[in-house]
């Protein structure tokens, strides 16, 4: 049966092909469709793609005997092999002609761009090919050529959905995660948000912890590596310090979920969630209506892809401003809830 693949790609696809690829896990799928096909078409090349946390096959080929991994990665568990077979690595030492090698956050934009291409949702393993044949195309500058790709599994977890949906547009290069640190003045926050222009903000995490130095948690939507390195020096021609996370594993796994904590340095502060229409430039109405002489002590937001941004406000508004503060709030026309009085926020923030 893995053979046959081959024959159907061949079958199916009978003008020149450049290359064809597979993921590998024990290299049974690639060692059948790399017999069939180097057999009839020897011309054609035949890629294997493993993850970069579980490459067996490929640690294998350049030790020239079998190898035992230590530790295998789980994410693409299709492919999630220590060990790969005596016959299977004879085949492709002989008929495989390269091992590409790609990251979790490569995988999941791969399945974004299946399911915008297809409306189907592979499983990380089935979309390993799909990755490779990107890195490739990417690497070669490939133009005006075929590339196979062999998407060999959609046994997806609804569960793991979500962090597919959070890494993709970093695997992708649209998405940006930078540590900004602006003063800790009021106002400060605006100038920032009016340096990052019409861009769309797709996180905002951000807690005071120091009276000089405020650092923003961020992550913003951009067409490519470039647009990055651009926002970046904008921002730090503006005295602003901009570090870039977007390949920083912990992160993007774990800090972007702990930002924040106790302020008991924070006076007169007040806590509001509220709900923003997900548009461009709904963030600087809230800022720009808001008065100069309140301080943002606090701010988180996460885009979900809702028709509707849950956001979590606070902010340091002196007791003869609660007036002002009900006015400014009223004429948002944004829903909002207070929150200053929430076990929750006491217990973690307050």
């Amino acid at each position: 049966g893995q053979g046959t693949i081959g024959m159907e790609i061949l079958r199916q696809h009978t003008q020149p092909i450049h290359a064809i690829f597979c993921a590998i896990g024990g290299g049974g799928l690639i060692s059948g469709v790399a017999a069939y096909v180097k057999a009839l078409r020897p011309e054609i090349k035949i890629i294997g793609v493993q993850p970069v946390d579980s490459d067996a096959m490929a640690r294998s080929i350049k030790a020239k005997k079998r190898v035992i991994l230590d530790h295998v990665g789980l994410f693409a568990d299709g492919v999630a092999v220590k060990q790969v077979g005596v016959e299977t690595l004879r085949l492709c030492r002989k008929l495989v002609d390269e091992i590409i090698l790609v990251d979790t956050d490569a995988t999941c934009a791969a399945l974004k761009d299946v399911f915008e291409d297809t409306r189907s949702i592979l499983e990380p393993a089935g979309a390993l090919a799909i990755a490779g044949a990107k890195a490739y195309a990417e690497r070669e500058g490939i133009r005006g050529e075929t590339l196979v790709a062999v998407a060999c599994g959609a046994n997806m977890n609804f569960d793991r959905l979500r962090f597919v949906a959070e890494r993709a547009e970093i695997g992708e290069k649209r998405e940006s995660i930078l540590a900004v640190t602006i003063p800790e003045t009021p106002g400060s926050f605006r100038k920032f948000c009016t340096l990052l222009g019409r861009r769309n903000i797709t996180e905002f995490n951000y807690r005071y912890a120091d009276p000089k130095a405020a650092h923003v948690f961020v992550g913003i939507q951009v067409r490519d590596q470039l647009e990055t390195a651009e926002l970046v020096e904008k921002l730090q021609t503006h005295k602003l310090p901009t570090l870039d996370l977007s390949d920083n594993e912990m992160a993007k796994l774990h800090l972007r979920h702990l930002v924040g904590g106790h302020a008991p340095k924070v006076e007169d502060e007040i806590l509001f969630r509220f709900e923003f229409p997900d548009r461009p430039g709904a963030l600087m109405q809230f800022l720009n209506s808001m008065s100069h002489n309140w301080n943002i002590s606090l701010f988180h937001y996460r885009n979900h892809g809702a028709d509707y941004g849950r956001v979590l406000v606070g902010m340091q508004v002196p007791h003869h401003d609660k007036q002002a503060l009900k006015i400014f709030l009223d004429s948002l026309g944004y829903p909002y809830w207070d929150e200053s009085d929430n076990p929750a926020y006491k217990l973690f923030l307050g």
